[in-house]
């Protein structure tokens, strides 16, 4: 898939894979993740398994802009301000998940949820044609130090474990930035592709 004009056709089979509750590998601004409906059950569960992560594992969902952030957390007013000021961009917010998120995808003792907007063309149009947001997770397998970026190497190891990996070039290992909103004020929890200062 073209990297800055993804091909509309290619857009559309892949929110027709995502609806059917299919698994998907997909690039980011930051590094390539899993995605899959955010209802869906069964992808998560291949999640978990292909990563060999637990049942406390921590999601994000990639959301097309702020407006959708709000369906699916609680933003205050001097959140909303930071969250406008850094979205799109390669960081994920940790906020109050609301009844909208599934609670199995909610932090089980928390009940928070990552949330983030990822600045890439490709995650963009999905997330348009979509209507929703995708339920997503960093591409980092068992035994890896950094993501998989290569995308015929992420094609060979996960061969039949998802429906479709999407080629959209090298977009590196570097993960998120990753800060909680939850305590009242930023805390930077993982520094990552994206600038931090502004949070501290």
């Amino acid at each position: 898939m073209h990297p800055v004009n993804p091909q509309r056709r290619l857009v559309t089979q892949t929110a027709a894979i995502l609806r059917d509750d299919g698994l998907i590998v997909y690039p980011t601004d930051s590094c390539y993740a899993f995605g899959c409906r955010i209802g869906a059950r069964t992808p998560v569960e291949r999640i978990e398994r292909i990563r060999q992560t637990g049942k406390d594992h921590n999601f994000t969902l990639a959301c097309r802009d702020l407006a959708e952030i709000a369906t699916y957390a609680r933003v205050e007013d001097w959140a909303y301000r930071l969250l406008r000021a850094h979205t799109p961009g390669p960081y994920t917010f940790i906020l109050a998940a609301t009844r909208e998120v599934p609670r199995r995808l909610q932090n089980p003792k928390r009940r928070t949820i990552g949330i983030r907007v990822p600045e890439h063309p490709v995650p963009q149009a999905i997330l348009a044609e979509l209507g929703e947001p995708i339920m997503s997770s960093t591409l980092l397998l068992p035994g890896d130090d950094l993501p998989v970026t290569d995308p015929d190497e992420i094609a060979a190891r996960l061969h039949g474990q998802v429906e479709l990996v999407i080629d959209g070039g090298n977009c590196g290992v570097e993960p998120t930035t990753v800060v909680d909103f939850t305590a009242g004020y930023p805390v930077v929890l993982r520094q990552g592709r994206g600038d931090a200062t502004a949070f501290r």
